[in-house]
Formats: structure tokens, C-alpha cells, sequence
């Protein structure tokens, strides 16, 4: 699907429900569930190829999942690509030109990073060069993730507009602001942001409904699914390997 079609899919009445994979077999899931595009979890990736979160796994890596993904369904695919791999803007231009090749419509592009396994707030400057020379040579949705909540800056709403202002002009198409959850942040941010705001799913975030009713136009869940998946996996291992009941265990 083309960038002007994904880009039309946050401008509907109501949230884009995004579709959080991490292999070609659960974007297969996703589309047949009716989902209207999907999103990679860089967590989630990192995870079952072996790594933890923050950019561990290699770029070719990333690539191969990638690639499978995409070419396994008829759905836009948007590519969690953490912070770019690199601090050199060139260097990121350079691979999100290969995401794009490979048939990516976007890319989640974030100001935050991991170091020592702990999320750092990075400089808004350089994620708005970054922007810039993706938007330069490569005409893909770029969704700019703001870490304000996620390192609990003391001001968090505050910063989040100053940040989305700034990406906004680098030429960043939409905006994503992980742990904003009450309805007053989110009403407040909607009316300083004119960029499509896109929020992550919490117990205390508002209804579907009533996140449309605010203006959020997008909705993901990141690695949330897989993880369930992983601890009902764990406990069956678990279960299966004490009382070697295959037929309780597994149905069979």
C-alpha cells in the first residue's frame, strides 16, 4: 500500500487499530482478524530472535523479519525501528531506505533510547535531523515516538507538545506518545498537536470509543500480546514437564 493510503487510514472518523506483530505467522493472524494494517514490536522481535529490547538485535536481522512480514500479507506494515540504529542521520536515512524497498509503509522513529537497560529521554534536535533526511529521499510515513512518559520527565505534557511541534516541522507525519493515558492530556495534546496522535494501550487509557471522541487517531499494543503469549507458553512448558501428561497438557 502506497504512503498516501496509509497516511489516509489516520485521518478516518475513528482510531487506526493497529496490529502489534513479530513473525510472518502472527501478521497472518492479524490480517485475517480484519486488522487495517500492522505494526512490528521491536520488543517483541528482539525477544524471539534472542535479544533484549533496545537495538541488540542487528539491523540484517531486523531486515530478514521484516521482509517476511511484509511479504506475507496485503496490508500496510509500519516498522518499529527504535531510534535508527545509528546517531548519524545519514546512516538512518540509509536504512529506511532498505525498509522501504522492502515494501514498508512507515516507520516508528523515537527520541528515546535504551543504555544499560534502562530507557533514556535522547535530544529532540537530533531526532528532528534524523527526520529530515528521511523525509529528504525517502517518501515514507514517519510516526515520531515521543519518551517523555516513558522516562517520566517532570513535565511530561508540556514537553511532549514542545517535542511534537519540533518534529512536525522536520516533516514527521504523525506523533506517538507511549503512557499518555488520562483524557485531559490527551484532549490537551489533540488540541496543541495537529499531527495524527497515536497512543499505547494501558489499563487506565480511555475506551476505543472515547479515544476517538478526542481526536486520537491511532491505537497500539507494542509487544503486549506476545508477551501474553510467551507466559501462557512458559506455564505450559512448565505444567507439561512436571506431570508429562501430553494428553491433559497439549490435547493430544
Amino acid at each position: 500500500m502506497s504512503y498516501n493510503q496509509f497516511k489516509a487510514l489516520h485521518a478516518q472518523d475513528q482510531p487506526l487499530l493497529l496490529g502489534n506483530v513479530w513473525d510472518a505467522h502472527s501478521a497472518k493472524l492479524a490480517e485475517k482478524a480484519g486488522f487495517q494494517a500492522l505494526g512490528t514490536s521491536s520488543h517483541a522481535i528482539a525477544n524471539a530472535m534472542g535479544y533484549e529490547d533496545g537495538e541488540e538485535i542487528s539491523f540484517e536481522e531486523l531486515l530478514f523479519v521484516v521482509e517476511r512480514i511484509i511479504d506475507c500479507v496485503n496490508i500496510p506494515v509500519s516498522i518499529d525501528f527504535e531510534s535508527g540504529y545509528s546517531d548519524d542521520p545519514m546512516d538512518v536515512t540509509s536504512f529506511v531506505m532498505e525498509l522501504s524497498k522492502a515494501g514498508a509503509a512507515g516507520i516508528n522513529l523515537e527520541d528515546g533510547q535504551v543504555i544499560n537497560g534502562k530507557r533514556v529521554l535522547g535530544d529532540a534536535e537530533l531526532l528532528a535531523e534524523k527526520i529530515k533526511a528521511i523525509k529528504n529521499e525517502c517518501k515514507i510515513f514517519v510516526n515520531a515516538r515521543i519518551d517523555t512518559y516513558t522516562t517520566k520527565h517532570e513535565e511530561p505534557l508540556e514537553e511532549s507538545i514542545r517535542r511534537a511541534h519540533i518534529y512536525q516541522k522536520a516533516g514527521a507525519d504523525g506523533v506517538f506518545v507511549p503512557l499518555i493515558e488520562t483524557q485531559l492530556d490527551i484532549e490537551l495534546f489533540v488540541q496543541e498537536v495537529k499531527l495524527p496522535l497515536n497512543v499505547f494501550t494501558t489499563p487506565k487509557l480511555p475506551s476505543y470509543e472515547d479515544l476517538g471522541k478526542m481526536g486520537v487517531k491511532r491505537i497500539s499494543h507494542g509487544a503486549k500480546q506476545y508477551e501474553l503469549l510467551m507466559k501462557k507458553s512458559e506455564s505450559i512448558f512448565q505444567e507439561f514437564m512436571k506431570t508429562k501428561d501430553y494428553q491433559k497438557v497439549l490435547g493430544s
